[in-house]
Formats: C-alpha cells, sequence, structure tokens
C-alpha cells in the first residue's frame, strides 16, 4: 500500500513538474501563424503542425466533420458537401494532456438535481474521443498539438469504402496533409482542413470509374468546432402525427407513470418580434443560398422552387420570414452559419437529399444542407425525350432552351425537388400519403401527371404542381407558430392536428410506405389520384401510347441508334412504381399514428381494404402480365443495334441474354417478375391468409394463387409466337417465384402449406393440360417435373425450419433495449436517404 502511494505521488509531482516547465504560448508560437477565433489556431506550415488554444473548461462545444470535395459516386456517397455526424465535444484537461470529451446524451436528468444529473451520467458510458498532449500553457489557456487530430479519418472514408465493396483501404499519411490556407477560425466557428489520401492495392470498381488513380484516392476533410446555440430556444414536444423529425433521448427523472423516451421536434430557431401580433416580422428571418456553381436556368428554378415555403410560414404567423438567396462567391457552403443548396456532381445520377446540423441537446437546427444531384435533371429530360417523341424533322437536332418542352418540365421538376429537400432541412418527414389529397405536399415523391387526350395524344399540362401544399402548411403551422404568452400550447398543437384531419389530410411516412410488403393503401412513392387502381390503368393507357409512338423521333439526330435503348427503359417500365402502389391494396389496411385522446371512441383505427377494391386490384396487376401489355412493338425490337465503340452497356439498360443483340424478350422477364416478386412478399401472404379468416368477404390466400394460375397458364395460347413466347416467360416468372417463396425458411409455416398445395394442384393441372403444340407441350412438362422435383426433394437435416417467433422478455434479464424501444442515433436521419433516387418513371431505384 505504502509503494503504490508513493508510486502515485511521485507521477503526480512529475506531472505537476511537466507542466510547471512548459513554455509559455507566445513564446512557443513567435514564429507561427495564429487564426484567431472560437478556438485560436496556429500553423507551422514549415513543420506541418497544427496547435489548438484551448481552456479546458468542460464547456459544450459542437464538432461537425464533412468532406468539402468528394469522390463522385452515387454508389459509394463519399459526396462534396456530405456532413458526418454532429456531436457534442468538450475539452477537458487530465494530467499533462487534454482530452476530447463526449458526453452521453442518450440519458438524461432534465429535472433532477446534482446527484440526480450524476446518478445517470454515471450509469451510461461517455467517450473519449481523442488525447492531445500539451505543448504550451499561458494561465488557463493551454496549447495542443492537434495535427494527428486533423489528419485522422473522422469521415470513416476506410469503412465507407469497405462497406461499398470497394476494397481495403488506408489512410496514406505519406500523401496527406493539413490544407493550411483553408484552416480558418470565426468567432463562432473554427475550421481545420486537410488533403487525405487512402490507399490500396486492389480498389473496387466504383472507385475505378471516378478517381483519378483508383490505389490512391484523395479527398478533402473538414473538422468544425462549432459555438453552440446561445439560451432562449424553447424545445417543442413531438407528436407522431406532425410529420416532423424528432431527437429522442431517455429522461430518468421522468415520473414513473411516464415514459422514459421524450422526443422534440427539429426545427430552426424562429421567434416573433410581436408574440401578440397574428402576424409579425421575425426577430431574424430563416435564409436559404443557393450554390452560385448551379448554371442558369437551373440556379433561378432552385430559388423559385425553395421560396415556395415562405407561404407556408405566413400561414404560421410569419411575415417576410424565409427567403432565399445566392450563395456570395466569397461564402463557404459548408460553413454553418449559411443554409445552403448546393448542386453536386456525381458520375452516375442517384438521390438528392436534405440533412441538417442540430444541436442534439434541443433540436434546434443549427444549418440545413441540401444536397441536389445535377445528373437528375438529365433524366427527366430523357423521361420526357420518351414520352413526347419530340424529334420531327422541324425539331431533329433539338429545341432553343426558351421553347424546349422537356427543359421546361424538368425545370418544373427542379422546383418541385428543391422544395422537398429544403422542407427536410425545415424539420419535414416524407408524406407519402399526399397525393390522394389532390397533391397536398411536396414532401411527397410526385409522379409526373400526364394524361391520354381525345386525339391519342399525351398531355403533360399539368404534369407536375406548383407551390407548397396544404399539408406543408400543417406541418409547419405545428414546429412553428408563436403562440401569444399565456396561451396552452398543448392545446393550441393539438387543435392544428385537429384542423388537419377535419380537412381529410393524410400523413404516413417511410417506414409505411417504402418496404414491398407494404399494407396501407396510400402510402406510395411516384403516384397519384385517390385510386390506385384507377391510376394503374391509366398509367397503362399512358405507356401504350408512348410505346406505340417510340421510335426515331424519341432520339435527336446525331446520336447513336443503341442509345434509343435509354430512353426505352423508363417509358416501357412507366407504370412500375403504380404497380407498387396497387398490389399494397391486396391485403392492405387502412391506418394512421393515431394517439389516445381523452374522447376517443372505441373503434377501430385498422380497417382492411374491402374486398372488391383487393379483387380490382389483383385483376389490374394481372393486366400488365399480359403478353398484349408486355410486347414491343415490331418495328421498335429491329430498331435497337449493338453498342457502338464508345458506348458500352452499363446498368440503365435491360439486362439481356442476346448479347450483343437487343434482347426484346428481356423487358417482358423485368415487368412480370416485379408484379410477381411483390404479389408473393412473405409479409403480404400471411395478411392475405389472415383476413380471410377474419372476415370470409376479404380475397384469401388461396384464391388469390388460384386466380394468377388461372390467368398465367389456362389463358389460351397467342397466335404470334412473339407472344406465345411472352406468355411463356410470364409463366416461368410465376411458377419460379411460387418455388422460391415455398423454399424460403423465413416464409411462415401456414404460407408454406397453402403454396405447397396449390404447387400440387398446379402440377396436376400440367399434367391434365398438356397442350397441343410442340412448344406449349414442352414448355409444360419441363414446369410439371420443375414442381414434381421440389416437392419431392429429399429431407436434408440441415436444412433450416421455420422461424420462430421470440417469446417477449418476462424476468428483468438482458440488455436494456428488452425494456426500452431499442436505442436510436441520437438524431433520427433529417437526410433523405433515397430521396430522388429516380425519377417516378426511371430505370433504377
Amino acid at each position: 500500500m505504502l509503494r503504490r502511494l508513493l508510486l502515485a505521488t511521485l507521477s503526480l509531482l512529475w506531472v505537476h513538474l511537466s507542466v510547471a516547465q512548459l513554455p509559455d504560448i507566445d513564446t512557443f508560437t513567435r514564429d507561427m501563424v495564429r487564426r484567431d477565433g472560437l478556438i485560436p489556431v496556429y500553423l507551422d506550415t514549415l513543420k506541418g503542425k497544427l496547435y489548438l488554444e484551448v481552456i479546458p473548461s468542460g464547456a459544450d462545444l459542437l464538432l461537425v466533420p464533412a468532406l468539402p470535395a468528394g469522390l463522385g459516386s452515387n454508389d459509394v456517397g463519399l459526396d462534396r458537401g456530405l456532413f458526418g455526424e454532429e456531436r457534442v465535444v468538450q475539452f477537458r484537461r487530465t494530467g499533462n494532456q487534454i482530452l476530447l470529451y463526449a458526453p452521453n446524451l442518450t440519458y438524461r436528468a432534465l429535472e433532477g438535481d446534482a446527484p440526480a444529473r450524476r446518478a445517470v451520467e454515471e450509469a451510461f458510458a461517455a467517450s473519449v474521443l481523442w488525447r492531445f498532449p500539451i505543448v504550451a500553457r499561458q494561465g488557463d489557456r493551454f496549447l495542443i498539438d492537434a495535427t494527428d487530430f486533423a489528419l485522422h479519418d473522422a469521415m470513416d472514408v476506410v469503412g465507407r469504402l469497405r462497406q461499398t465493396d470497394q476494397g481495403t483501404f488506408r489512410l496514406d499519411r505519406d500523401r496527406s496533409t493539413i490544407l493550411f490556407e483553408a484552416v480558418k477560425a470565426f468567432p463562432r466557428n473554427t475550421v481545420i482542413e486537410a488533403l487525405l489520401t487512402f490507399s490500396s492495392e486492389q480498389p473496387g470498381r466504383f472507385v475505378r470509374q471516378v478517381a483519378a488513380v483508383p490505389e490512391h484516392v484523395t479527398l478533402r476533410q473538414r473538422l468544425m468546432f462549432v459555438a453552440l446555440p446561445p439560451p432562449g430556444y424553447r424545445p417543442r414536444a413531438h407528436d407522431p402525427r406532425s410529420g416532423l423529425f424528432s431527437i429522442t433521448f431517455y429522461d430518468y427523472t421522468s415520473p414513473v407513470g411516464e415514459p422514459l423516451a421524450r422526443r422534440w421536434i427539429v426545427r430552426h430557431r424562429l421567434q416573433k418580434k410581436d408574440p401578440n401580433a397574428p402576424v409579425s416580422e421575425p426577430v431574424k428571418p430563416i435564409v436559404y443560398y443557393v450554390d452560385p456553381g448551379a448554371p442558369e436556368p437551373i440556379r433561378q428554378a432552385l430559388i423559385d422552387g425553395a421560396s415556395w415555403w415562405a407561404e407556408a410560414f405566413e400561414a404560421a404567423g410569419f411575415r417576410n420570414a424565409f427567403r432565399v438567396e445566392v450563395l456570395p462567391d466569397t461564402a463557404d457552403p459548408l460553413d454553418v452559419r449559411y443554409n445552403v443548396i448546393q448542386w453536386v456532381h456525381r458520375a452516375t445520377r442517384g438521390w438528392s437529399y436534405g440533412r441538417t446540423i442540430v444541436d442534439p441537446r434541443t433540436g434546434e437546427i443549427i444549418k440545413g444542407h441540401v444536397t441536389l444531384g445535377s445528373l437528375r435533371i438529365r433524366q427527366d429530360y430523357l423521361i420526357f425525350e420518351g414520352l413526347l417523341a419530340p424529334y420531327d424533322s422541324a425539331h431533329a437536332h433539338g429545341y432553343p432552351p426558351e421553347s424546349d418542352p422537356m427543359l421546361q418540365l424538368a425545370l418544373a421538376r427542379i422546383r418541385q425537388l428543391a422544395a422537398h429537400e429544403v422542407g427536410h432541412t425545415l424539420g419535414l418527414q416524407h408524406n407519402f400519403a399526399a397525393s390522394v389529397n389532390d397533391r397536398a405536399s411536396v414532401m411527397d415523391y410526385p409522379a409526373p401527371y400526364v394524361r391520354v387526350r381525345p386525339d391519342g395524344l399525351l398531355d403533360v399540362s399539368e404534369a407536375y404542381d406548383t407551390g407548397i401544399g396544404a399539408w406543408d402548411k400543417v406541418a409547419i403551422r405545428y414546429a412553428y407558430s408563436e403562440f401569444p404568452p399565456g396561451t396552452d400550447e398543448t392545446a393550441a398543437l393539438e387543435a392544428i392536428l385537429e384542423e388537419a384531419a377535419r380537412q381529410g389530410l393524410h400523413f404516413i411516412t417511410d417506414a409505411d410506405a417504402r418496404p414491398p410488403g407494404g399494407a396501407h393503401p396510400l402510402a406510395h412513392l411516384w403516384d397519384n389520384g385517390t385510386d390506385a387502381v384507377a391510376a394503374l390503368h391509366r398509367e397503362l393507357q399512358v405507356r401504350k401510347v408512348a410505346l406505340e409512338r417510340f421510335g426515331l423521333r424519341n432520339l435527336r439526330a446525331g446520336r447513336p441508334l443503341a442509345t434509343l435503348e435509354e430512353v426505352l427503359v423508363p417509358i416501357y417500365l412507366w407504370h412500375r412504381y403504380q404497380t407498387e402502389a396497387t398490389v399494397k391494396l391486396l391485403g392492405g389496411a387502412f391506418y394512421t399514428y393515431a394517439v389516445r385522446t381523452p374522447d376517443m371512441p372505441e373503434a377501430p383505427v385498422v380497417r382492411p381494404v374491402p374486398g372488391a377494391t383487393q379483387r380490382a386490384a389483383l385483376e389490374a396487376l394481372l393486366t400488365i402480365v399480359q403478353p398484349a401489355t408486355l410486347r414491343l412493338p415490331e418495328t421498335l425490337r429491329g430498331l435497337i443495334p449493338p453498342r457502338p465503340p464508345g458506348y458500352p452497356a452499363h446498368r440503365e439498360l435491360f439486362a439481356r441474354q442476346t448479347a450483343p443483340l437487343f434482347d426484346p424478350v428481356a423487358p417482358a422477364k423485368a415487368a412480370a417478375r416485379q408484379v410477381f416478386d411483390l404479389l408473393l412478399q412473405p409479409e403480404r401472404l400471411s395478411r392475405l391468409h389472415d383476413q380471410a379468416l377474419q372476415d370470409p368477404s376479404l380475397p384469401s390466400l388461396s384464391e388469390v394463387l388460384e386466380q394468377v394460375s388461372r390467368n398465367v397458364w389456362a389463358a389460351p395460347v397467342p397466335d404470334d409466337p412473339y407472344d406465345a413466347h411472352l406468355q411463356r416467360v410470364v409463366q416461368t416468372a410465376w411458377t419460379a417465384g411460387l418455388l422460391e417463396r415455398a423454399r424460403d425458411a423465413r416464409t411462415p409455416v401456414d404460407v408454406r402449406v397453402e403454396l405447397e398445395a396449390h404447387l400440387r394442384r398446379l402440377a396436376d393441372w400440367l399434367t391434365q393440360n398438356p397442350g397441343t403444340d410442340a412448344a406449349t407441350r414442352a414448355h409444360r412438362r419441363f414446369h410439371r417435373d420443375w414442381i414434381r422435383r421440389f416437392l419431392e426433394r429429399p429431407y436434408t437435416p440441415d436444412e433450416p425450419g421455420a422461424p420462430e417467433l421470440a417469446l417477449p422478455p418476462g424476468a428483468p434479464i438482458g440488455l436494456l433495449e428488452q425494456v426500452l424501444e431499442r436505442p436510436r442515433r441520437l438524431l433520427e436521419a433529417t437526410y433523405d436517404p433515397g430521396c430522388a433516387l429516380i425519377d417516378q418513371k426511371s430505370s433504377e431505384k
């Protein structure tokens, strides 16, 4: 014991002496460049060193990593303007070093005294992000060596490259350096920037596509220390009906009868100059800046679309509270003082998204940052080339910009996109049920509304709506309304949501709209109208007209004929997203994100889609897989030659089994398989099985399977050999789908029972109906034997069994996530993964 005490004393004495012997900051930095600001920075450019002057008081700062310059690959995602995860950090001194300490804000004690707060802080681990050596001292100010910190992989580029199968990269310090000219210090933030090179002996194909030298990928990384907002912001409780993002944390001082989880909405700080006025000027307006790198007329379209939000803030009681300007040339897009709409180039088209930097303590938005992929407008342009067949003899070489119909339609979509992504950075989630309310929100994904005119041509005059919608005003009012002093805020916010309900406005977001097994009949991406079945028939008519007119007029003069396929793909698949919408009616149910109110009646909040509607949806889906729908016009089948030199095949084209020739059957295979994959989603099959047990008026799983097989297999064989081949393609796709679902151990046993019973009946039918012509007989014999081989397969002991549904935990054992809902990232995702990844009719999701 005495020995340990002596060693501890000597250690403390050594630390004290080493700190006491440190030079003062002025002497140590005499020949360095100083940049003064929130955290003063000293630059030793000759030695390649960077130092920070800190006061280790434990005060909160925000650390934000970002990429000012990116890789340029949509598939990898390391884009220009990409932000990493922001964290609250503190500088804390321990001995002769300074720690960068990240407190744990997921678990808190909001109302407790010091012991209560300490109990929570000591229960859940914090994190030390970095250890800085102290090199000089002057009073309570310490100079720390931050060179290694500036050069570390804060954006986890190595991990991102590994996760996207781009190879095993390492940070190459010999090819990395601090960008001294880009290191800046401002009163409320300090910026450190470095040039980082990541090396690999075997880089992946996406890196090879975009990097100058794929073995050595050089990116710019920025680390920003940001002063957190001053006091005065009041967090607002989140309501799942509001359509707003939130932060989530757990308050261990909440009363026992109240939930641990606390949720506050994410929003900008906005205050009225006159809190008592129904409409007032703001103390400080919200200003967004458009990247001057966006060319005209795109730049003006971005300004116009983003400016739509001013109307919503007016409805929330603010005059002149929101405006959009062009970012000055002297401003940096990543500067946290600016909300920015950034124009980002990639090698391939991809999503756009709206990202926010948020104070994790309160939910206050510090900076909104929109990333818009520049190739998006070109894809929209291509889609309308396919619809309009515009290149007649008078316009074979194109149109002037002012009269270019494709450009005007693409710009209309860009306005929508700008408004949509800015909406995310104002705090709004997607609302994929808004299209049924006459396009009530720009937070939906807008499909171009196209109709067939009486003369048989296509009408695109109402392709896109203009302005924000009724739902957008509801969400902004809930987030930003400032009520007069003395108002019951909870009651006032509830009144906003009740008003929206009376107007019949719907809100359903990603988790219910994106999954292929989704059940909500209104929650769809890229759709229009209140009736999904009627909309599918309309889209199929539009597709039919466009395909019948498809030919040389869809391609501008001077372009290789092979590139007609790029234009054909989104037109042939014009119906694909309405197909996804329609299939949700089968086994679907209406519901809302209901919240218990004092006078709520005891009535069902989940209502199945009526049986007649479900059966109509199935009939419409089966229309898609008819040869008459799937066929390509005869003239078109021979119009697309093999790819010429310099125009290699790529993923935006149909797969083919006839290379190098265009495959006239492959598009039908893809379209048929989409329908059957959606129909055979395990969740949908389970709902079909269960719904008929509860309500016999609803279609059962057996009924659906029998109707599809009857439509697919029992239809007369077409006389046209091409159509007959397409029919066989559909039959193979359906049978393969049944077999795959039946053999999948993840499929519930009761569903597998019905699938195997149906396969036995189908095999019997094929035996009893062998066909009359040689091709049909061979085809049916093959599929009969295929099914029988599956049914008669030998048992294998290691074959995975049916999935078991785990019993919820009982005894108080196990992990916290078994008791609480699983803790998510402190700030729920406010960016838009997949948003605008494709337009409504494009070829890749």
